[in-house]
């Protein structure tokens, strides 16, 4: 099989999948084809993102695979076709969702000190619920409180592969280990970060149940924080 012929079944392939396609699963699709291996696949999926890089339509890689995906020109279109508007959280759920992406694993400990408020279990179902979070495991301490994480659907539905993509908060390590004054800062850092794609929110409050839509920012790498998190002493309540 040659590159060409490669390329037209990985489109066609890619174009009627229902969800994202790992490039072990493409490669697959070849087992009896000797020649093909993950290098070529690759290839194919280069020339492809090529060709259709003037269309309405991008091959993009996303945290559960590859996928063809509108551009974001297209979007007032597919409104005129499918009117329905999307789903809209409360601030408190949004605030929530903010700091496990960028903190996480984290407790319901660790997302009270920084929002100072206590999270119900509710908005952790709701995000759990659109299979935004999960369970990771557990720290070791008074009561063995349960770490949240991000799913690879909460990065697919954004369009991201990691939270390197994501978009970086401003003193993020500093503010992790320092007081409450620094986390107050850090609050407001996640408040612009969500509102990068419209109208920056106000400074999070906690008591505000202002609805809200995920919008996802800009890709920037930010360093990986685990290490600092895992360190937190909070227990989960």
């Amino acid at each position: 099989m040659d590159l060409p012929e490669l390329g037209r079944v990985v489109e066609a392939v890619l174009l009627c999948a229902d969800e994202p396609m790992s490039i072990n699963q493409i490669t697959k699709l070849f087992a009896e084809h000797e020649e093909v291996d993950r290098a070529m696949v690759l290839q194919a999926i280069e020339q492809l993102q090529l060709a259709w890089v003037d269309r309405g339509l991008a091959l993009v890689e996303v945290a559960e695979g590859w996928r063809f995906q509108s551009r974001p020109a297209m979007q007032k279109y597919f409104e005129l076709i499918n009117p329905e508007r999307p789903p809209r959280y409360s601030r408190a759920v949004m605030e929530t969702l903010a700091i496990i992406a960028w903190c996480y694993p984290v407790t319901r400990g660790d997302i009270e000190s920084i929002r100072g408020v206590t999270v119900s279990s509710q908005i952790i179902k709701t995000l759990e619920d659109r299979g935004w979070i999960e369970v990771v495991g557990y720290r070791d301490g008074p009561g063995r409180p349960s770490l949240l994480g991000i799913t690879e659907q909460f990065w697919s539905d954004l369009g991201l592969q990691s939270r390197a993509d994501l978009p970086p908060l401003e003193s993020f390590h500093d503010a992790l280990v320092a007081d409450d004054e620094s986390y107050a800062s850090l609050q407001q850092e996640i408040a612009l970060a969500l509102g990068e794609a419209g109208e920056a929110p106000q400074q999070l409050s906690s008591s505000s149940d202002d609805e809200v839509v995920m919008t996802a920012g800009s890709a920037n790498e930010i360093a990986p924080v685990n290490e600092q998190l895992e360190n937190r002493s909070e227990s989960d309540q």
